[in-house]
Order: C-alpha cells, then structure tokens, then sequence
C-alpha cells in the first residue's frame, strides 16, 4: 500500500497503529478495486500518481475529521475517490479551461459505478474544487477534502520542485 506524503506512518503495519488500521478499515475495499488501482498510472501533480494523490487527500482528510469528531469514514473514501476520472487533462483540447469544474462530475459519476455513496460523499467529490463549482459544499467533511485538496497540490508541486535542495548546511528532501 502507498503511504500519505509527508507522513511517517508505515502503512504497510497496520497492527502497530490504531488510528492507522481505522483508516485502513474505511477504504480498503475501495484501495482493492480495479478503478482506483487504476488511477496510479495517471500522474496528477509532477512526479506524483492520481491514486497516491488521492490517498494523501484521503488521510489527511480522515485526520481532520477523526480529531473534530466529524464523519471521518466519509471524508476518508470521498477523498480517496474526488479524482477518479481517466484523461490527462492536460493533452486534452478543450478540457484545460472547463477541467477544474467538468472533473468532479466525471469522478462522482466513475465512484458510483463502484460502490454506494452517501450524501456526504457526494456533496464531497461533486464539490472538492469549489469555488471553481459554484454551488459550495454542504457539509462540513466536504470542506476539509476541498482544502486539504489544495494543500496536498502545493505540497506535491513543493516536493518535486525542492527535492534535493541545500538550504544553508541542511539538505531539504
């Protein structure tokens, strides 16, 4: 299993973290489906995969939630499943102005094909680039996906376009 950007967490070793196999617990099934394995071979920001993307929004978005005592189940599997779209957006003409709006559609339609949504995790992977949607979430799980979202983004950019840099005496990477 791919492990959260940023994080120390040995995912691979459920057995010795609590919090780690609860989260593990709300999207394996979906970490098993052919679709979301599917997602590791379409790079979304630099040098990291859609899937290993969706799997830092994933965790950090069930963080959030867990510690709020928020649905923390929702936000796990809307975030594992706000990018499941198959296009490089891109190569393709006329996507690049209209992605950032057409995407969640494109997504929530690909997760329904593959397990049943509650209401949160609609209003979640519908609306996860607001204000770009307009219409802004509803809940507020939705919320904590839309800005971890970003921040993971900045984060992913960062670390491929900083890797490897000498700050003073510090090696950063």
């Amino acid at each position: 299993m791919h492990k959260a950007i940023g994080s120390k967490k040995d995912f691979g070793n459920l057995s010795e973290d609590e919090l780690l196999a609860e989260y593990n617990e709300c999207v394996q099934d979906l970490l098993d489906h052919e679709m979301v394995r599917k997602m590791d071979s379409f790079v979304q920001h630099c040098n990291t995969s859609r899937l290993q993307h969706s799997i830092n929004v994933s965790y950090y978005s069930f963080l959030v939630c867990y510690r709020m005592g928020w649905d923390y189940r929702s936000a796990a599997r809307a975030g594992l499943l706000h990018d499941l779209f198959f296009y490089d957006w891109r190569t393709k003409k006329g996507l690049r102005t209209h992605h950032a709006s057409w995407h969640p559609r494109v997504a929530l339609d690909n997760a329904r094909k593959i397990t049943e949504l509650n209401k949160v995790e609609k209003d979640a992977i519908s609306k996860h680039m607001w204000p770009c949607t307009l219409v802004p979430p509803r809940y507020i799980e939705s919320y904590v996906i839309t800005f971890v979202d970003k921040v993971c983004a900045v984060c992913e950019v960062a670390e491929r376009k900083y890797k490897g840099i000498r700050v003073g005496k510090v090696a950063v990477s």
